[in-house]
């Protein structure tokens, strides 16, 4: 196959990396605030619930949770795999995990914020979810910007991770491309692909925090 041939077929492997990621960051991003108020609830079952669910999204590999979401319902339910179930599989298990590690970032940017802001909205008349959306969570966002972001380009990476059940994104089929053609230029192209990508959402986050440092 030609160096065209390949880079063309390799970008329709990167669209659906590019799917990947931007469903996960979709869905993650609102569950882990979700997630995050949960870990911080005041109830105790429901704390220790939340804190469960973080500690083995975060203590186990994200392979091996993508392998339990998709197998899973067959060896417990015996429900039927289906090609088709792959992708959504992959979702699933991206955004189960990532949701996790945006709760503890959610979290730590939450409960920087001195008790002091809390009281003087209060007196101002501000109601609690006045409070936080106009307030609190604007200031949260930018303190945590830096750390959702080393998080989102891990994400470009770890899109890789969807060959384990035999989606084929970019990795996957430069895996392909390599073993059939004994060579390493599949893995070179899709290593600059990856490279790019990382560039312009690594550029993007950081206009972002410029375009939100008037919070200082």
């Amino acid at each position: 196959m030609s160096l065209t041939g390949l880079i063309t077929e390799l970008s329709k492997g990167m669209l659906t990396s590019v799917e990947i990621f931007t469903l996960t960051l979709v869905f993650s991003l609102p569950l882990g605030l979700f997630v995050a108020f949960g870990r911080m609830s005041k109830n105790l079952i429901i704390r220790n619930i939340f804190r469960i669910y973080i500690s083995i999204m975060r203590g186990t590999p994200l392979i091996l949770q993508l392998m339990v979401v998709y197998f899973g319902p067959f060896y417990i339910f015996k429900i039927p795999l289906s090609y088709a179930y792959r992708f959504q599989a992959v979702i699933i298990g991206f955004v189960l995990n990532y949701a996790a590690y945006f709760a503890e970032i959610y979290r730590g940017g939450i409960e920087s914020i001195s008790v002091g802001q809390y009281e003087a909205a209060k007196v101002l008349g501000y109601s609690k979810s006045q409070t936080f959306v106009r307030i609190v969570f604007p200031q949260v966002i930018k303190r945590i910007l830096p750390s959702v972001t080393n998080e989102v380009i891990t994400l470009i990476k770890d899109t890789s991770l969807a060959f384990v059940i035999s989606v084929m994104e970019m990795f996957t089929m430069a895996k392909a491309f390599a073993s059939a053609q004994t060579s390493m230029v599949p893995y070179i192209v899709a290593g600059i692909f990856y490279y790019v990508f990382n560039f312009i959402v690594a550029s993007t986050m950081e206009w972002f925090e410029k375009k939100l440092s008037y919070f200082q």
